[in-house]
């Protein structure tokens, strides 16, 4: 008599995506020096230099994983008197959602924004969000055992390129313990 047969078990993509964009948003917490030339539609290149946090939560609210992002200016150069539409400075929490992370805000905006997340190796993400009528497709790129980060973002208005940023950016503080719960900023 012949045992019936043993079902196989489920086949398993060779990735586990959502745990390597967890490890990867994890290589990026702690302090970044980000060096930034924006260039305009109007072909003005402007310079601005700023420190960005990147702090994980202990438990998320929402999603598979909840970050906060905080900003500063370390030199201005004018460009915030040239652009004053940007935020100076900020806190923003984000949530990692399967292959889409949830902001709280925008940065050319305060309204909440959901990106698109693709992975294009274990070092790159790339991110593409829609809101207030701009189109944003953002790389970033760790790039020396996640000592530096490289990050190029085009944005279009309305199907015109408007505005592309590069950033050059240097960890200059490792992560810091988990945020409790319901961290105050």
């Amino acid at each position: 008599m012949s045992s019936p047969p043993v079902p196989s078990p489920p086949v398993r993509p060779r990735i586990q995506l959502d745990s390597n964009l967890r490890r990867w948003f994890a290589r990026n917490l702690g302090l970044w020096r980000s060096r930034r030339v924006y260039y305009f539609l109007d072909e003005e290149a402007l310079r601005v230099d700023m420190m960005v946090r990147v702090e994980a939560y202990q438990e998320p609210v929402e999603g598979d994983a909840a970050y906060r992002f905080t900003w500063w200016p370390e030199q201005e150069f004018d460009f915030f008197e040239k652009k004053p539409q940007y935020s100076r400075s900020g806190t923003m929490d984000a949530y990692l959602c399967g292959h889409q992370l949830q902001r709280s805000r925008g940065f050319f905006c305060g309204a909440a924004n959901r990106s698109q997340i693709r992975q294009v190796d274990e070092h790159e993400l790339t991110f593409e969000s829609h809101y207030d009528g701009w189109d944003i497709l953002e790389h970033f790129r760790l790039v020396g055992q996640d000592r530096y980060r490289s990050r190029s973002i085009y944005s279009w208005k309305e199907g015109v390129l408007e505005l592309a940023e590069l950033h050059h950016e240097v960890r200059v503080e490792a992560a810091g313990p988990p945020l409790p719960p319901g961290a105050e900023p």
